[in-house]
């Protein structure tokens, strides 16, 4: 709840996430709580607070109008709260997966990309993109447990990457193996040629050709 004296707050209102926007996930709810603080007037940024699966608006009496402001917009909102996109950190959390898995199996279609969203972080010019996630495909794959048959799949293509790195290897070994045997008989072929040559020339010398 905001920082205020506690005979100082007198305008309290609460919303409760449901089960289907968090998806179990206190990351999640975080998430929705600082869409939440994007949406109200500055003025009432920090006097919305998330407590468990609660999103509280706190004011004192004396901010009645802006307290009014804020819990309409937090309201509007509410009501479409389950569709909220879900962004990188939010679904690591939810599927437990990695920051490297997240981008393997988004690079490679399993995890598909409900589009980018583009922020500036707080206090600096700079803007980042990312992708984000439709809740009900992470929905679907959190209830099918497929992150587990992903990382099935992925340690037996590993396997597979192995033995062929491994066969790869082995046959080039052969290949220059191979090789080295030719050059060897090749030079000895040499050899004996230059021997017959060099015999040659002494049948020459002693008039055997005469």
């Amino acid at each position: 709840m905001p920082k205020h004296e506690k005979n100082d707050v007198e305008l309290i209102r609460t919303w409760t996430l449901s089960p289907a926007a968090t998806m179990g996930s206190a990351v999640r709810a975080k998430g929705i709580l600082q869409e939440l603080q994007s949406r109200v007037p500055a003025a009432s940024k920090k006097s919305l607070a998330l407590d468990g699966s609660d999103i509280v608006l706190a004011m004192p009496a004396s901010d009645k109008a802006v307290f009014n402001a804020a819990a309409a917009v937090v309201a509007k909102a509410m009501e479409d709260v389950e569709t909220l996109p879900v962004i990188p950190r939010e679904i690591e959390d939810i599927l437990t997966i990695k920051p490297g898995e997240r981008r393997r199996w988004l690079a490679d279609g399993r995890l598909p990309s409900a589009g980018t969203r583009t922020v500036r972080l707080n206090g600096r010019a700079r803007r980042i993109t990312f992708h984000v996630f439709d809740p009900k495909v992470v929905e679907d794959l959190l209830d099918r447990g497929a992150v587990d048959e992903w990382r099935e799949q992925d340690a037996e293509a590993k396997a597979e990457n192995r033995r062929k790195a491994a066969y790869t290897a082995k046959l080039t070994r052969s290949l220059k193996k191979g090789k080295t045997i030719k050059a060897e008989a090749i030079e000895g072929s040499d050899e004996g040629s230059r021997t017959e040559l060099v015999g040659w020339e002494e049948f020459g010398r002693d008039g055997l050709l005469r």
